[in-house]
């Protein structure tokens, strides 16, 4: 008897615009990839220079080592510090040992140190608004000289041992967006007097645009597809909006993450990527979908990002001068 089970029809796959890498990741991974054709094998970077294995493995198949104290740096030895920043004493420690040092923290992040330590300087207490334990935070709270107080709730800033009267300034973690701090800024403002932060428009340009596009993608997707790593705050954050809105949402690190129960009654997917996750990961997620059924690919409009930033001046010298 012949098969009179209807076939599925194809899968509408949607890709968010942006998705992927920002420039403070294009940054990192460049300073570290030039470093190599300039200086050779190897350049030791401390931690993941963006939270991405597939980037932190490509880079390991080029000559780069990765450790997670500078003490595991040989001395003398070429080294990178991560995207996410790091504490003052970490550069001390490098300039004391004679490292040379090729400093690949975002600069968004790098105005986050800056705004801090102006805030500082002008008597305010200082809150900063992130996830404990996340390197940015951990970089930012050792680069301000300081008491720095750590929020990432308005319940904890309920907690806070401080008179409402205590003039505040609040900076935030990039990986967060406008939507992410509101709710703590405004419990900031409820409870204290006098309270100054950062205008919109130095919020993260890439956490809030990743945002705002994933959030018009699963208005349009019956399932969302994130490509990150577990370890990535701002693709974790992207799954969590999917869910929000009430949509299944899966943060995968590529292809072989995809299960096909996930789409048994999907007529639409929609894929976007955090901000340390390469387009070629999309490509396998979406080759994987294709193995599973028929698809079309389309790609939402959104906001077109040409921010670009420059690489250290000893990387954009030729090789001769570089070396010596």
């Amino acid at each position: 008897m012949p098969d009179t089970q209807p076939s599925l029809s194809p899968l509408n796959i949607l890709l968010a615009s942006p998705r992927g890498f920002c420039a403070g990741v294009v940054r990192a991974i460049d300073i570290v990839e030039r470093a190599l054709e300039l200086y050779g094998a190897p350049v030791y970077v401390r931690h993941e220079i963006v939270h991405n294995r597939h980037v932190v493995d490509k880079l390991r198949r080029k000559g780069a080592i990765f450790v997670e104290e500078l003490s595991d740096v040989p001395a003398g030895a070429r080294t990178v510090f991560s995207a996410h920043g790091v504490a003052r004493s970490v550069q001390e420690d490098a300039k004391a040992r004679g490292l040379p040092v090729l400093d690949a923290t975002c600069p968004l992040v790098t105005k986050v140190h800056v705004q801090g330590r102006r805030y500082a300087r002008s008597g305010r207490t200082l809150v900063l608004i992130g996830h404990a334990g996340h390197a940015e935070v951990v970089g930012t709270m050792g680069q301000i000289d300081a008491p720095i107080h750590l929020v990432s709730t308005p319940e904890d800033v309920a907690a806070l041992a401080l008179d409402t009267a205590t003039p505040i300034a609040y900076v935030t973690q990039t990986t967060l967006s406008v939507d992410d701090t509101r709710g703590v800024i405004m419990a900031l403002k409820e409870r204290f007097d006098d309270v100054v932060g950062p205008d919109i428009a130095d919020i993260c340009y890439a956490t809030q645009n990743r945002q705002t596009a994933v959030r018009d993608l699963a208005r349009a997707s019956d399932v969302l597809i994130v490509v990150g790593a577990q370890n990535s705050s701002n693709s974790r954050r992207l799954r969590e909006i999917g869910e929000e809105m009430g949509v299944p949402s899966y943060l995968i690190d590529d292809g072989d993450g995809v299960r096909p129960e996930w789409f048994e009654h999907a007529a639409s997917v929609g894929i976007t990527a955090g901000a340390s996750a390469p387009d070629e990961l999309v490509e396998s997620v979406i080759a994987a979908l294709a193995s599973i059924r028929d698809v079309k690919v389309s790609q939402l409009d959104g906001v077109v990002e040409n921010m670009t930033f420059s690489l250290p001046s000893p990387l954009r010298r030729p090789r001769a001068q570089a070396v010596a």
